[in-house]
């Protein structure tokens, strides 16, 4: 496991501004002795591409860029490791094929562009990884594919398939058609997602700053030279302090910035898997890391792994409904590790049917765990607060003891 590396990097977060940076210019290359660790290990990658990363300063696509990264893939591919690509960019692809003079304003028009630059975009892709005798396979996804979990099992099974026969997954949001209900918002969390779909024991996010600092890169405060503003190299733990460094700042063309990478990391490191943040406008954004050079923050994975159902249950899937629960279920689920009762239960709110996620609550609406209810949401109203004696009585024998048994319940 990687994860015990983390009590030999630094004692607390609090520390984190001090440990920023790397070897300086002209020094000898010291080998940072965990990201090897972590890299190396790693036999898949999930590769996220931004799409400032992919455009120019025309805000077109950089073929040159796009080409660059492709390559980088195939080169990563080429020590023997699987890599599914989650690339932006279709908007941005779509502006410059579509001769527009801007980002459309009106959503017919930006999933208009989307269609047609998702297709400018695998062409290109597929031009390169073909030369280096792989192919690239378009897949395009919303929150309702990982929310079913037949669908979700479906996309798992055909991108091991993909991986068997030298193909690179690209992987995007499906914009020509998404809405908001179904719409994830951002490509860090879809990275996210997919890997811990696959899963994938490391996520690299390419961006246009070279990971995490102490203060926000594109502030005037940046450019003090007085002032130290080198990327935190280490994060063995991402907690409320660490996410209080993420700049505001986002790209013209991208739909978020570091917070939102930050909390594609946390998703990740929770299910025991590390992230990378790094520059993706370096030369070599991504073998730099399998030659042990330094770039980028690396986030490490909080605990054991866990498996692909029980991330897909605390993780991926959105909860139908919450159940509230009182003080002693808390401390039972918590603390010992049992099943959810219906004698702890207050309340239960949503649309929810058997076998759907939801989200279980304290009294004061935070949320600790989820899993797998085993009633509707009228069922479990009826059952609340009763005995295990007293279930008989109102449903008949066919019943549940628990409302969510302990082997589906993941707490967060």
């Amino acid at each position: 496991m990687i994860a015990p590396f983390a009590s030999n990097a630094v004692s607390s977060n609090e520390a984190l501004a001090r440990q920023a940076g790397g070897p300086r210019p002209g020094s000898p290359l010291v080998r940072d002795l965990v990201r090897d660790e972590v890299v190396m290990s790693a036999d898949v990658w999930v590769v996220k591409v931004g799409s400032s990363v992919l455009t120019g300063p025309d805000g077109r696509i950089d073929p040159q860029r796009l080409h660059l990264i492709a390559r980088e893939i195939g080169q990563v591919c080429d020590t023997g490791r699987r890599v599914a690509l989650v690339s932006s960019g279709a908007v941005a692809a779509g502006i410059g094929q579509l001769g527009l003079p801007g980002r459309p304003e009106a959503l017919r028009q930006l999933q208009a562009a989307a269609a047609v630059g998702q297709a400018h975009l695998l062409h290109i892709y597929d031009e390169v990884f073909r030369r280096q005798g792989r192919h690239a396979a378009q897949l395009l996804l919303n929150h309702d594919d990982f929310d079913n979990r037949e669908r979700y099992l479906n996309i798992r099974n055909t991108m091991h398939a993909l991986f068997e026969w030298r193909a690179v997954p690209v992987i995007n949001e499906n914009d020509s058609v998404s809405v908001n209900e179904i719409k994830l918002g951002d490509n860090d969390t879809l990275a996210a997602m997919v890997a811990n779909l696959i899963p994938a024991p490391l996520l690299v996010i390419l961006s246009v700053v070279d990971g995490l600092y102490p203060t926000d890169p594109t502030c005037e405060t940046a450019s003090d030279p007085t002032r130290p503003n080198e990327p935190i190299r280490l994060v063995p733990r991402l907690d409320e302090a660490t996410l209080k460094l993420a700049g505001l700042s986002k790209s013209a063309l991208g739909t978020g910035g570091m917070t939102t990478k930050l909390r594609a990391a946390g998703l990740v490191t929770r299910a025991g898997g590390s992230v990378i943040i790094a520059s993706g406008r370096h030369e070599r954004p991504l073998t730099r890391f399998l030659n042990g050079e330094p770039g980028g923050t690396l986030f490490l994975a909080e605990g054991r792994s866990q498996d692909a159902r029980r991330r897909w249950i605390g993780l991926t899937a959105r909860p139908k409904g919450r159940l509230i629960v009182d003080d002693g279920a808390k401390v039972a689920l918590v603390e010992k590790g049992r099943s959810l009762l219906p004698i702890g239960l207050l309340d239960a709110r949503g649309d929810f049917d058997k076998g759907d996620v939801v989200a279980v609550e304290d009294r004061q609406g935070r949320e600790f765990a989820r899993g797998l209810v085993n009633y509707g949401l009228v069922e479990t109203l009826r059952v609340r607060g009763l005995r295990a004696d007293q279930l008989k009585k109102i449903l008949g024998a066919a019943l549940h003891d628990e409302i969510i048994h302990r082997d589906n319940l993941v707490i967060l």
